[in-house]
């Protein structure tokens, strides 16, 4: 088949990618080099209900809403919305089997998908041309490569993603001034990624107390959440500006934007923060963050992700499949308190140099 030129743009283009926040938030860099070398095309991105709270108001790109709570009516929903359409390609960024059906949706004579080796649940048969097979590359690059075969390469990564005054106002008000911050957003939807609630409190009692920092609780509206977010505080000594469940996604990429530095999990907020430049101290041991840590700068992560190969799976990460997933139950007891609080030490000696 051949390759759309980028001398011959084509009219219209349609992105999967439903879900989650991380990998959406990857996704934006590719729209905005579509955007920079194809102004003209028309953009259609499927997406998730949840996710489009996040990216929806990007400018130039029609989003078309798949609510996967919704079952049978949700792809009825989407099979509605794109009726009568037909796209030149489709960049069919999802590998799920849920994803797959979806795509049957989409009509476009080029369908690009993921090589063998990361494709299943019958991806192959829903696309008929594949990326490049490559093995190290962070989740961001491998999704950036969909560009390649549409004749393009990303060479600028970038996301502004649109902040509305609204959301800004909001964490002004909560974080007022320009006191140092550390923005702990404790969860991630893979709850094995989750580190202790007591070691929580213990860095950010540490922050608080020994750096002088200003400390700030984050987390989503879940009964899960709060039960987790009261744990830490009832550990803690000193008293974060509690803002669990009481944001919005647009007010929390306000929040992590006016932070110095967010400690997370390997979560979609990680991926949030670094996408509005705020530095990350990821915690990894359950995944590998040259695959998905914070895209940008990965000095201030804890990497335990080669321990816990060796402990889980008695090898060493570098001969284990690129993206192999470690969620065992106490991988994340691998990283200690101290390991945290050293580089916590580190970002801010750093800051204070410059």
């Amino acid at each position: 088949m051949s390759q759309v030129s980028p001398a011959a743009p084509p009219a219209s283009l349609c992105i999967l990618r439903t879900s989650a926040i991380g990998d959406v938030t990857h996704v934006v860099p590719l729209v905005r080099t579509l955007q920079r070398h194809w102004p003209d095309t028309a953009l259609t991105w499927l997406i998730g209900k949840l996710e489009r709270r996040l990216v929806g108001d990007l400018g130039g790109v029609q989003f078309v809403t798949f609510d996967k709570g919704a079952g049978l009516a949700g792809f009825r929903a989407v099979r509605e919305a794109l009726a009568g359409r037909r796209f030149d390609a489709l960049l069919h960024l999802q590998v799920a089997l849920r994803a797959n059906l979806l795509s049957l949706l989409v009509r476009a004579p080029l369908r690009i998908g993921y090589d063998r080796a990361r494709a299943k649940d019958l991806h192959g048969l829903t696309v008929n041309r594949r990326i490049a097979a490559r093995s190290g590359e962070h989740v961001l690059d491998a999704m950036a490569s969909f560009l390649e075969p549409l004749g393009l390469r990303q060479t600028e990564v970038r996301w502004d993603l649109p902040i509305p005054d609204e959301a800004r106002e909001f964490a002004a008000r909560h974080l007022p001034g320009h006191a140092p911050t550390l923005l702990v957003s404790p969860c991630s939807s893979h709850r094995v990624r989750n580190w202790r609630p007591e070691r929580y409190a213990a860095a950010m009692d540490h922050a608080a107390t020994t750096l002088g920092w200003r400390v700030v609780l984050c987390g989503g509206p879940s009964d899960y959440e709060r039960g987790f977010g009261d744990a830490i505080l009832a550990a803690m000594r000193t008293r974060p500006i509690d803002l669990i469940g009481k944001d919005t996604l647009k007010q929390l990429l306000a929040l992590l934007e006016r932070a110095d530095l967010v400690l997370a999990p390997d979560s979609g907020p990680m991926h949030m923060a670094n996408a509005v430049g705020t530095a990350v101290l990821g915690l990894h041991a359950a995944s590998n963050p040259n695959r998905s840590g914070p895209y940008s700068d990965r000095r201030w992560c804890v990497d335990r992700y080669d321990a816990a190969a060796r402990r889980f799976r008695g090898r060493a990460a570098a001969d284990l499949p690129w993206g192999t997933k470690l969620e065992h139950p106490g991988v994340m007891d691998l990283i200690g308190v101290d390991d945290v609080i050293e580089r916590l030490d580190a970002y801010a000696a750093n800051a204070l140099a410059r």
